[in-house]
């Protein structure tokens, strides 16, 4: 009886194990030593709820996410998907193109969230029209012909993050929340010449949370210690400007007053003053 029990439990294992590698690779062969299953299963925190009677303070920032910033480069590369320690890791636009083209994300055309785009309409968001030199092979004359050109991950220049800062009373905590953001890629014709950003669409964070809890980010430091998307942006780890604040100009950009380093200057003054009003809040 004891031998027949322990090759049951042996049985069981070498299944397991066996449908493990099957799930990794198909030639059931374990690329690593270990099967990568934190960040492919994880579950999302939910936010704590917020009533608005404990809502002491509140600002809504739109902040802009430079890629060309060191601190940046894990939402921009890799440029390609690629395989590593058994996972696929892919760039922040990948990431968000295929829940689009899944259906587990849905695109909008602004921020506010109303007008919701077709599976289609976003795709076409992620794509520019160029014009490219066509000769005739008769009568070797050269045309101008029309070229839909995928905007893929090299071209993504930065990221626009319209968020919340309030403070909470009931728990005493100035909490600041993302809620949408919107990739910004470079345009450029088919001589290549950069014309200038374009926007593409805006993705709602809350949702976008349960895809972005599911992707690594990479870690230079350490392979087994990685984050995800989610935690990445939650936690603020990256580098950013303020770039327009509800005001009595009714969100004016900080760029139609300022420009260079004053840009910049202004946008710490905004964030001090938010900081000071925290402080503000607690009694000594």
């Amino acid at each position: 009886m004891k031998k027949f029990f322990v090759k049951s439990i042996s049985a069981l294992f070498l299944m397991t194990l066996g449908f493990n590698l099957s799930a990794q690779n198909n030639n059931n062969v374990l690329d690593g030593m270990f099967i990568k299953e934190t960040a492919p299963t994880k579950r999302v925190v939910p936010y704590t709820h917020i009533r608005e009677a404990d809502v002491m303070y509140y600002k809504r920032l739109v902040r802009v996410i430079d890629l060309k910033q060191k601190m940046n480069f894990p939402l921009y590369y890799p440029v390609q998907p690629i395989n590593e320690i058994g996972y696929v890791r892919k760039s922040l636009i990948d990431i968000l193109r295929d829940g689009i083209t899944e259906g587990t994300l849905t695109a909008y055309e602004n921020d506010d969230f109303q007008v919701a785009l077709t599976k289609s309409e976003a795709e076409g968001k992620l794509s520019a029209e160029v014009q490219v030199p066509v000769e005739d092979p008769v009568t070797f004359e050269i045309t101008m012909e029309t070229k839909i050109d995928p905007v893929t991950a090299d071209k993504i220049i930065r990221y626009e993050v319209k968020e919340d800062w309030v403070f909470d009373r009931e728990r005493s905590v100035m909490e600041v929340r993302i809620i949408g953001i919107q990739p910004i890629y470079m345009k450029i014709d088919e001589n290549g010449i950069e014309l200038g950003p374009s926007a593409t669409f805006w993705i709602y964070f809350p949702e976008a949370r349960y895809v972005l809890a599911n992707h690594e980010v990479y870690n230079p430091n350490n392979d087994a210690t990685r984050i995800t998307f989610e935690d990445y942006l939650r936690k603020r780890i990256f580098s950013s400007y303020i770039k327009s604040e509800t005001n009595v100009y009714d969100n004016r950009l900080l760029n139609d007053y300022t420009s260079g380093v004053d840009m910049l200057l202004e946008s710490r003054r905004i964030e001090e003053e938010i900081m000071y009003t925290e402080h503000d809040m607690w009694q000594y």
